[in-house]
């Protein structure tokens, strides 16, 4: 494959690598010539350089994976989560903001100025400028533990589960930590919000959710996304070629978020808070 995105040679990592966006994800890099290390829970099947068994629900085992990486890093595919139950909503805040969270920090020293970090967040964080105050504190947190003790002690700011809550934080997180990555370290941090995806989690959304608010949720393309069409655009977030890119929330949602802000988007009424 053609390197037009800037990869040959490139060092990156890559979390969830073992199925879905992230699987995709690692796949394409691979075959743009990048080294690929692959994190994650579950065995690897991708192609790739290197792969590490990685729990994000647990700061032992991260901190682990962390040392088990060395030499510098390029970029970073903040790819896993956790979908909601049967998990409780503080192990998918756990697993898909804290955790994640701690990872990138812990890899930041390893990466030079013009690396980049993309995150795959969701369309279930649409609103989360409308609620900066509410998880001030735990964005505030400077441990792994005390964000777990945050959450574990307000159960109210999930009303709509953990998913939705770890979505609009890690929208927050990105907006507001990739100032201090890009002026302190020349390190570039965005996130992609894609909209219902046909991948392994799908029917564990469906059954939490209800299969009619996932469908809500489906933007005027009128599908679900394959893992390979949220895999392209995440590729291309983190590519050199996007060096002036930084701090974004890049909504794959099939055109959702324009035809909901414009009252465009039929079923958008089932709808609450930003809740997909």
């Amino acid at each position: 494959m053609d390197d037009v995105l800037g990869y040959e040679g490139k060092r990156v990592v890559v979390t969830g690598a073992a199925s879905g966006m992230a699987e995709q994800a690692a796949t394409i890099l691979t075959d743009l010539g990048a080294e690929v290390i692959a994190l994650d829970i579950k065995p690897v099947s991708a192609n790739v350089k290197t792969a590490i068994e990685i729990d994000l629900g647990d700061r032992a085992s991260i901190d682990a994976a962390l040392a088990a990486i060395d030499g510098t890093v390029d970029a970073v595919f903040s790819c896993a989560g956790l979908p909601g139950p049967p998990f409780t909503d503080v192990q998918v805040v756990t697993v898909n903001f804290i955790g994640a969270r701690h990872l990138i920090e812990g890899l930041v020293d390893q990466m030079s100025r013009g690396s980049a970090v993309a995150c795959i967040a969701s369309a279930a964080g649409i609103g989360w400028q409308q609620q900066i105050e509410t998880f001030a504190p735990l964005l505030a947190t400077d441990t792994f533990e005390d964000a777990v003790a945050w959450i574990e002690a307000h159960p109210e700011v999930m009303p709509w589960g953990g998913y939705v809550c770890s979505k609009v934080v890690l929208n927050q997180w990105v907006a507001s930590r990739s100032f201090d990555y890009m002026t302190e370290r020349g390190i570039r941090l965005n996130c992609i919000n894609p909209g219902p995806t046909d991948s392994a989690m799908m029917p564990q959304f469906q059954a939490f959710a209800g299969k009619e608010a996932i469908d809500a949720a489906i933007g005027p393309i009128g599908r679900y996304s394959e893992p390979v069409e949220q895999a392209w655009p995440i590729v291309c977030l983190n590519s050199p070629r996007l060096s002036y890119v930084s701090g974004e929330a890049f909504f794959t949602d099939g055109g959702f978020l324009g035809a909901m802000t414009m009252g465009r988007q039929k079923g958008f009424d089932l709808l609450e808070g930003g809740a997909l």
